[in-house]
């Protein structure tokens, strides 16, 4: 039996590849988005709302990432203004709500096209104990997060590179520059809106720019602020400070259109960065593709022609993957266990590739704040019936009777550890009272969801995978196992597995920065079609990687390709837990504990959902080709 089947499915595979870059190219260089649903056509003089978010941290002047905590601005220890009535908090998502966002309306007074100057909020007392925790969070680079109209306040900034204008979301808390003998708070804040016109009567907001400033300001009797000040203003950590919170407002025209005001807030830094990252995994997919059908096209043919000869004397002198298809269909031990990565592997990649696709089209538009990890979510949940359907029918294939132990593996399994990761991570976040720590009601609700939902369609989905008939080995299994004789040592199982890991690995290393630099450095991603692609090449990738090294074991006799198979795909998960302590130690300087157990426990989350995803391609690639070889040959 030939092999021009295959061969033909891995050039449809290439020319795919080829015009998915193509088709894509235009989208990964400018990020396509829905602006967003409902645009506020604000009249002269109508009340803009400021809304506020949590503090978070940025690169020190080390350029160093000292937390990862944020914290409520209206944590009292800040002593920041109030709204009269007390901060009212805004409706989120429950993405949004999980990933730290606490944003609450605020007590600036913005009025459309109303410029004003020197305008008070209010004057606090900080004492010198909450001094010295604003101080320590100017020095570790903590910036303000501002929101109107649901656009987040920026500053502008110089790419050093292409020495192109972008907006960088935030602004700095305070300013710790060498030379200063201690920090200097902000206290003054400088708002530029910038607004497009509809018409005679209607402007929107398309645009957010904060400068603030450090300055002690004085203020008269009658409240009136001063804010011509040049001094500073130091919170000393020994005494009391009087701090004069003052703002000033300028109305901008500009000629941005409402729909393309997130343009340049999602700026890639430098998009032939991108280009060399795909190029290099396309480079790698393609050598994998040649080595994978120079196996199939050749060697593959001539052994099966060899084994399908007449010739017996020639059969008798036979050795390599034929001699072990007796046992090579034999059930792995704990193939319960096999079984739940594969149910659960399945679960995350129609995840994975339903979000990216909907982010492709658009829908997942930034101006809905936590609206990407909210799909995540809900998909994952939907998604528990292919986990239940693809664990059961793979559990029944190996011979498994238990329907039940199947279903209670695969449902508290995957997300009962990463439940335990995530508590864990949670109690570090309250210890530590930052605000990122989820209340208590949003994690019950998610606990409501997996119950109500997630749950009873991984039971449905186990019961119809279970009934499915199994799929049955093409050759008979032998009663005694074959003895299997000694490996080299590239075969053995540690070798083989990082072996196939770093070659998966290096098709994703380099937009796997990028990646991590947006989640801890919080900036905004948006270039989802590179994303994409080098998703579907990673796909590849592990599938080819796995194949080749399970047809080399095959050949040394050592029909154990099951779990090997898992090992050797997800080991490219040890490389990027590697990979994020290189980046711990090249990029961050957590000085607290709290920051330390919360930046690995998330690694450790990441990696092991990684290692499902992977090691069930993996398995999946691994089951098909070891079926169709040995169903191309004859055995007596």
């Amino acid at each position: 039996m030939k092999f021009g089947w295959l061969t033909e499915r891995w050039r449809a595979v290439s020319l795919s590849v080829a015009g998915g870059l193509f088709m894509l190219s235009q989208q990964t260089a400018e990020a396509f988005y829905l602006p967003g649903l409902a645009p506020h056509d604000y009249k002269i003089g109508e009340k803009v709302d400021l809304q506020v978010n949590s503090l978070t941290p940025s690169l020190t002047a080390e350029n160093k990432l000292e937390s990862v905590l944020s914290y409520s601005f209206y944590d009292e220890r800040f002593h920041f203004c109030r709204p009269p009535g007390g901060p009212k908090a805004a409706h989120e998502s429950l993405g949004s709500i999980l990933f730290g966002d606490r944003i609450y309306g605020s007590a600036f007074n913005l009025e459309m096209l109303k410029d004003s100057s020197c305008q008070m909020l209010c004057v606090q007392k900080i004492p010198g104990s909450d001094a010295a925790f604003i101080n320590d969070k100017i020095m570790k680079g903590y910036n303000y997060n501002w929101l109107i109209d649901g656009l987040p306040a920026a500053t502008v900034k110089i790419e050093d590179r292409l020495q192109k204008e972008f907006y960088s979301l935030g602004f700095e808390l305070g300013s710790n520059n060498l030379g200063q003998l201690m920090p200097h708070f902000h206290n003054h804040y400088d708002i530029t809106v910038q607004y497009h016109t509809v018409d005679s009567v209607h402007h929107r907001v398309v645009g957010v720019l904060v400068t603030p400033q450090s300055k002690h300001s004085v203020y008269s009797k009658d409240t009136t602020p001063s804010c011509d000040t040049t001094e500073p203003m130091n919170l000393h950590e020994d005494k009391d400070n009087e701090v004069v919170f003052t703002y000033s407002v300028k109305w901008e025209k500009s000629e941005k259109s409402w729909a393309t005001r997130w343009d340049s807030y999602l700026h890639a830094m430098d998009p032939k960065i991108h280009w060399f990252s795909l190029i290099n995994s396309v480079v790698i997919v393609v050598f994998l593709s040649a080595m994978l059908g120079l196996i199939l096209v050749r060697t593959l043919h001539k052994d099966i022609a060899r084994y399908n000869a007449d010739d017996a004397e020639d059969l008798q002198e036979d050795f390599g993957w034929k001699l072990v298809h007796g046992d090579v269909f034999r059930p792995p031990q704990k193939f319960e266990y096999l079984s739940v990565i594969v149910g659960s592997g399945f679960q995350l990649f129609w995840m994975v590739l339903i979000t990216l696709v909907i982010a492709i089209l658009g829908f997942l538009s930034p101006s809905s704040r936590g609206s990407l990890s909210t799909a995540m979510l809900m998909l994952y949940i939907l998604f528990g019936f292919s986990a239940g359907y693809n664990a059961a029918h793979q559990y029944h294939s190996f011979g498994g009777t238990s329907l039940r132990r199947i279903i209670v593996l695969t449902t508290l399994g995957v997300p009962g550890i990463c439940c335990l990761l995530l508590v864990v991570i949670n109690l570090c976040l309250m210890a530590a009272n930052s605000s990122a720590a989820a209340p208590a009601g949003t994690l019950l609700g998610v606990i409501a969801l997996w119950f109500v939902i997630s749950i009873p369609l991984t039971v449905a989905g186990g019961y119809f995978g279970y009934r499915r008939k199994p799929a049955d080995p093409p050759v008979r299994v032998n009663q005694i196992p074959r003895q299997i004789p000694d490996q080299p040592w590239y075969l053995r199982t540690i070798p083989s597995a990082l072996m196939g890991g770093v070659l998966t690995f290096g098709a994703i290393f380099i937009e796997l920065y990028f990646i991590m630099n947006s989640i801890w450095f919080h900036k905004v991603y948006y270039v989802f079609g590179f994303l994409f692609l080098v998703f579907i090449i990673l796909i590849l990738t592990t599938a080819e990687v796995t194949v080749l090294l399970t047809y080399f074991h095959l050949c040394a006799e050592d029909y154990r390709w099951h779990w090997r198979s898992v090992y050797t795909a997800g080991a490219s998960a040890f490389y990027v837990f590697l990979y994020g302590v290189l980046f711990y130690f090249s990029r961050l300087q957590l000085a607290s504990y709290a920051s330390l157990v919360i930046y690995f426990g998330w690694m450790i989350i990441v990696c092991l959902l990684f290692f499902i995803l992977t090691g069930a391609t993996g398995f999946v690639a691994s089951n098909f080709f070891v079926r169709r070889i040995y169903s191309a040959i004859k055995i007596d």
